[in-house]
């Protein structure tokens, strides 16, 4: 008797090992800071998956001014609107530093997501977490001042609240992608970065910009 195909679980599945292992249509590049992984325009017709480094979403008007709409980083997709009709990018996707990206056609994902459970266990878990983080970033734009929301996005660039220990911020960040990331000024920015470093929530160093737990006072602070 043949025995029947091993099924990963969600519970073991491990998305690197599972990428490296879907073979045809699937491709790992590895890009340098700012590179292009993809314009605003392009042809949708492949998802990524970040396994190292951070990647920023950008945005241009027809008026040609350009906003940031996100910054992802390792064990997240991005592109995945082409699994729901997109035939072209809606954004520009770069490179924040050397990257190494995965990249899926779009035939494979379907294909993974209608056979696989963990695949798209994995997947829905993804889709919905970036949903409630947008939604999130909705409200803090809304109702916060542009000092808790510099203040936010700092503790989530440096991985608080996320399963592992904090991390430096990549040093390339710069205080305009900043402000652009939070709708307000570099010079406010600036000024906000200065007191936060008089406070001790933030410190800089050879490795980048270093943020302490103690920046939650800013956030929770009425």
């Amino acid at each position: 008797m043949k025995s029947s195909p091993k099924v990963l679980t969600s519970a073991a599945f491990d998305p690197q090992t599972f990428l490296a292992l879907i073979g045809d249509g699937q491709s790992v590049t590895t890009y340098v800071d700012r590179q292009s992984v993809f314009a605003q325009g392009d042809p949708a017709d492949a998802i990524f998956y970040i396994h190292k480094g951070k990647i920023k979403l950008t945005v241009v008007s027809r008026e040609g001014k350009e906003a940031i709409v996100a910054i992802l980083e390792g064990g997240q997709f991005f592109g995945e609107g082409c699994l729901v009709a997109q035939t072209s990018r809606m954004a520009s996707a770069t490179a924040m530093g050397q990257c190494s990206i995965a990249r899926l056609e779009k035939r494979v994902v379907v294909g993974k997501l209608r056979e696989e459970p963990a695949f798209s266990a994995l997947f829905i878990s993804y889709l919905l977490s970036r949903s409630v983080r947008m939604e999130a970033d909705l409200i803090d734009q809304l109702f916060n001042s542009s000092e808790k929301r510099l203040a936010r996005l700092l503790l989530l660039l440096a991985n608080f609240g996320k399963e592992g220990k904090p991390e430096p911020i990549i040093a390339n960040i710069s205080q305009e992608t900043l402000a652009e990331m939070i709708g307000t000024t570099r010079s406010r920015v600036s000024s906000f970065m200065n007191k936060f470093r008089r406070l001790g929530f933030i410190a800089y160093d050879s490795d980048g910009l270093s943020v302490h737990s103690s920046l939650l006072n800013v956030v929770l602070h009425d």
